[in-house]
């Protein structure tokens, strides 16, 4: 199998991915349906741009994205940032891509809780752990397309764009290393 990876180099994921035997080729630039079209599979994890309708299609069912938040909550950027100003669930997720921002089917996802005053990178650290252990648990079974999707009740969750965030910077005073009490004293 010829695998594309999406999103930046995490060694440690590429390395899982070519134990199958498989070739993975990785990129963090913009694809094109004629890019892809010699690849069996994608996932995306970290990767910045929207991948176009015609890619969708073309790789039905062989898009998958894995995603730091409990989706549909905090579909978009930023979502650890989003989960504690919102003090929505806070969480995992590893979804099929459709056409909308993090909206696709449901794969596998694990709600986590947090204590203590940790701060948003600490966050983001165990929220990545968190989604390589979820897809390395799955992948198998995704890999040779022997896995249960859920559709998500897009009625209720969220959704942030990376503008969004301007609004609510004064909030990071020490940047990714503010705590997120600093977060929750703001939502009172």
């Amino acid at each position: 199998m010829k695998i594309l990876y999406l999103g930046p180099n995490r060694q440690h994921m590429i390395t899982f991915l070519e134990s199958f035997s498989d070739e993975v080729i990785q990129t963090e630039e913009k694809i094109s349906k004629d890019f892809v079209k010699d690849f069996d599979f994608i996932v995306s994890y970290g990767y910045r741009h929207i991948i176009g309708k015609d890619i969708i299609d073309y790789m039905k069912n062989k898009i998958i994205n894995l995603h730091i938040s409990f989706l549909p909550w905090n579909r978009g950027a930023d979502p650890n940032f989003w989960s504690f100003l919102e003090n929505t669930k806070k969480g995992v997720t590893i979804h099929y891509i459709d056409e909308g921002i993090d909206t696709g089917p449901i794969i596998a996802q694990k709600e986590i809780n947090f204590s203590g005053d940790i701060t948003l990178r600490e966050s983001y650290d165990v929220l990545s752990k968190e989604i390589e252990a979820l897809f390395i648990e799955k992948w198998p079974e995704i890999r040779l397309g022997k896995c249960n999707s859920t559709p998500q009740n897009l009625e209720e969750g969220s959704i942030h764009f990376k503008k969004d965030i301007k609004e609510f910077e004064h909030l990071l005073v020490d940047g990714w290393d503010t705590p997120v009490s600093k977060l929750k004293e703001m939502r009172k």
